[in-house]
């Protein structure tokens, strides 16, 4: 009667725990969209902007890399258009437009990028839109990041040097008499160092 007993006991037990343990079978993390990445993504409109980023060598200067996803199964789509959001003044150098076939995925990674310029550094974000022929746009806030790690090689935006201040010409004697004029060296930008703070960081 006891070993009965035990057994009902048991059973009522797993009926209490059903709806809990079938609970544990849905929502996996894995199941979740995530992206462990710098960039940011917008997935408002037929073509989602993923993993978004401005890859910077030094401030003021980068390129802009995403990974464009069209979510038609019909229509291609063509990325044509990219300028500063919210009164920002980025402004992108002119570049091909970029299709994107229907349900095809284009990294700009892999095509290059886009140039881009204005007053922003790496750890920033940037508000950029991001335009369509087909007349949609996506505006997002872009982390600028270094061209380090997975960016290296991304963005590459020479750097300027210094003009050389001195001249092999012999002074002439007409020269001597004129006070000396130093050349102006043309204003050096410093490029980042890869242990420059990325977003999000401290």
């Amino acid at each position: 009667m006891q070993f009965r007993r035990n057994i009902a006991l048991a059973a009522g037990a797993l009926v209490l725990a059903a709806p809990v343990l079938s609970s544990c079978g849905f929502n996996y993390a894995t199941d979740r969209i995530n992206t462990n990445a710098a960039g940011v993504n917008n997935r408002d409109k037929t073509v989602d902007v993923l993993n978004a980023v401005i890859v910077a060598s030094h401030a003021d200067t980068g390129t802009f890399i995403a990974t464009l996803s069209n979510n038609s199964a019909t229509k291609p789509a063509t990325f044509s258009d990219l300028t500063g959001a919210n009164g920002n003044t980025l402004t992108a150098d002119s570049f091909a437009p970029i299709t994107i076939p229907a349900t095809g995925v284009v990294s700009l990674a892999t095509a290059g990028g886009v140039r881009v310029s204005g007053t922003f550094e790496a750890g920033q974000f940037v508000p950029v839109t991001v335009g369509f022929d087909s007349g949609e746009a996506v505006v997002l806030d872009i982390p600028v990041v270094t061209a380090c790690g997975d960016y290296a090689g991304l963005d590459d935006a020479p750097t300027t040097e210094p003009l050389p201040s001195s001249s092999t010409d012999s002074p002439s004697a007409s020269d001597s008499a004129s006070p000396t004029v130093a050349a102006t060296p043309t204003e050096q930008t410093t490029p980042y160092s890869c242990d420059y703070p990325t977003p999000g960081g401290e």
